[in-house]
């Protein structure tokens, strides 16, 4: 088992673009949702998939359990999961000497684009980007399953 740790932002601008040190597109598909519980399964470029449990513990750490799928089962997966999809670019950016993902939402959610940043402890205090917007860590609506179940919150910029 592994614990994930991040926070998580809103974008403010797109500063963050000129930083970018690789990217990648991702489909996932939740399969379920139960709780702070989900199971999704998720494709990258097209090329590999993985499936992934999370269990919420705190708003900022869950415990993460993540296992490789064949492709064309998860092609299956993200089929029987398409009521509860969601496509993005992931960009890789890192600064202050921690590593964000920034996801730029496509289909339903597009427009929309979130920051997380992993950490390896709670109290770690990374230097915050001058792209960011309001932190919405541990608000359930921003969660990619709920944003996969219930799309754009009604808070969210346009």
């Amino acid at each position: 088992m592994a614990l994930e740790i991040e926070r998580k932002f809103l974008v403010d601008n797109d500063a963050w673009r000129d930083a970018v040190e690789r990217s990648h597109t991702l489909t996932q598909a939740y399969l379920a949702i139960d709780g702070d519980t989900s199971v999704r399964v998720r494709i990258k470029d097209g090329e590999s998939a993985r499936l992934t449990v999370k269990v919420g513990k705190t708003g900022m750490t869950r415990s993460e359990f993540e296992y490789p799928v064949p492709l064309s089962d998860a092609r299956e997966m993200v089929e029987a999961g398409r009521d509860r999809l969601i496509e993005k670019t992931r960009h890789i950016v890192s600064h202050g000497g921690f590593v964000w993902e920034v996801d730029v939402f496509a289909g339903a959610l597009t427009g929309l684009i979130v920051a997380e940043v992993e950490m390896s402890s709670e109290t770690d205090n990374p230097a915050l980007p001058g792209w960011l917007g309001r932190e919405v860590t541990g608000e359930p609506a921003w969660t990619n399953a709920m944003l996969a179940s219930n799309g754009r919150p009604v808070d969210a910029p346009s």
